[in-house]
């Protein structure tokens, strides 16, 4: 992989948003906060440019990238939205939710794999929509890590993952979510499939549309290699190098049982005293905290030198929860 200079982290003021909106404008990289987690930003119109975020991610060409927008009327520029579509757009956005649409002419084809359809997203985060503004252009922005890396939810996240492969980090501190977004697929409205879980439920989507949502299943790493509609859908993804076990119920006696070189996650904090291989989430079992923490904390044990992570997944149907035990189970396939 070929190496860049060392990029630079750049403080969230006027001055820095100006020059790095330039920078997109020329067809250049941006790593930028989302509410959810980093992004590698390039022009969405721009094919050269988003074939620079595949080569430095080392992205596989048939995963295709997410579209960011700052306005509906921009995103009628990228997409076909029917009515469906447009009741959620309006419910949910600017929020953590991804539609898969039918794609307008003007998007590149590397940018939807070939694809006749687009995924796109109007972000919440206040300095990723400056950038859409000040550019005068949608972004298209995967995770900004290796490719099926844990991904990143704080600027160093990014520098350590991304530091040598490219040139610009805007720094927004810690994302506020730290899962990716809900991902829902209505190229066929009357028939809406959700592609990944995240914090807008299942439920919720139902209301707005007033039908059944189905629920895609993992795809599997033998399967042919044909575009998925979205990313994020491999059966392992979101990966630390040291192999994850996933662990329903984490006992007393099974802690007992995992030896002292290997790690253990925990949702919250336990009770008594815990031993130095004992980790957890959230103090007293937030889901919201568990998943605004849960890549950090993948991350911190991946560079701890344990030979394996015993992770808790997360007990209840609700969105959080679906959505912590997505990337779990994603991170623990083999």
């Amino acid at each position: 992989m070929p190496t860049t200079p060392a990029a630079r982290v750049y403080r969230p003021i006027p001055a820095n948003l100006v020059r790095l909106s330039r920078v997109l404008a020329q067809g250049g990289l941006v790593a930028a906060p989302t509410e959810t987690v980093y992004g590698l930003a390039a022009d969405a119109l721009n094919a050269k440019a988003c074939a620079s975020i595949f080569r430095a991610k080392g992205r596989p060409a048939n995963d295709p990238l997410i579209v960011h927008i700052e306005s509906l009327a921009q995103a009628a520029t990228i997409a076909e939205f029917s009515p469906a579509a447009f009741a959620v757009a309006k419910a949910f956005w600017p929020g953590p939710l991804t539609l898969v649409l039918p794609k307008k002419p003007g998007v590149p084809a590397i940018v939807t794999s070939g694809l006749p359809s687009v995924a796109v997203r109007m972000p919440a985060h206040r300095l990723f929509r400056q950038l859409i503004r000040l550019s005068g252009r949608p972004l298209a922005a995967p995770s900004a890590n290796p490719f099926g890396y844990v991904s990143p939810t704080t600027a160093e996240h990014v520098r350590a993952g991304l530091g040598k492969r490219i040139r610009h980090i805007l720094d927004g501190g810690a994302c506020k979510i730290g899962v990716e977004s809900t991902i829902l697929d209505l190229r066929d409205p009357l028939h809406p499939v959700l592609l990944r879980p995240g914090c807008i439920s299942r439920e919720a989507l139902q209301a707005v549309l007033g039908k059944p949502v189905s629920i895609v299943k993992r795809q599997s790493p033998t399967a042919p290699q044909e575009a998925a509609p979205a990313p994020g859908m491999l059966e392992r993804h979101y990966s630390p190098r040291t192999p994850v076990v996933l662990v329903r119920k984490v006992t007393p006696k099974l802690v007992d049982a995992i030896p002292a070189d290997e790690a253990v996650l925990l949702l919250s904090k336990p009770s008594r005293p815990t031993a130095k291989n004992i980790f957890w989430l959230t103090p007293a079992g937030k889901l919201s905290q568990a998943a605004h923490r849960l890549f950090d904390r993948l991350r911190m044990l991946d560079d701890g030198s344990w030979k394996k992570i015993h992770a808790e997944t997360i007990p209840g149907k609700s969105a959080l929860a679906m959505a912590i035990n997505d990337r779990l189970a994603r991170a623990a396939a083999k």
